[in-house]
């Protein structure tokens, strides 16, 4: 049930895909999502018609490797397993896609059951009266 955004600097299908493995694994690694759970948005940037700003905030030297996950997913999960979860995304995105992890920023929005719609126009996770 996670939404997942991927935005890439400088690269092609097959980095976004090995992204895309990274960041669904380390969910189901650390989150317990299940292996069909899978909805994800995947973009590269190629510098010139797109492309992503970054500066080196907090001390983290930042290059043209840049990639951005955004992650929204239902509120519950404790600190830990977030931290489990930043930690397993960088090491498998280095692994897999050869992105350094000072390059991997990360950002997780938590909602509500009521938040989500799977389609049909219902919210399978709160049905109505």
């Amino acid at each position: 049930m996670p939404l997942v955004r991927i935005d890439a600097l400088g690269t092609d299908k097959e980095r976004l895909d090995a992204l895309g493995r990274a960041v669904h694994e380390a969910l189901g690694e650390t989150m317990g999502f299940p292996p069909d759970d899978r909805f994800q948005v995947l973009t590269g940037h190629d510098g010139t018609s797109s492309t992503l700003r970054y500066d080196d905030y907090l001390g983290v030297h930042r290059d043209d490797g840049i990639v951005y996950v955004a992650i929204t997913m239902r509120s519950g999960r404790p600190p830990e397993r977030k931290r489990a979860l930043y930690r397993r995304i960088a090491e498998l995105a280095h692994e897999y896609a050869g992105t350094e992890p000072r390059n991997v920023f990360i950002t997780l929005t938590e909602n509500e059951s009521i938040d989500w719609s799977f389609g049909d126009g219902l919210a399978q996770y709160a049905p109505g009266d």
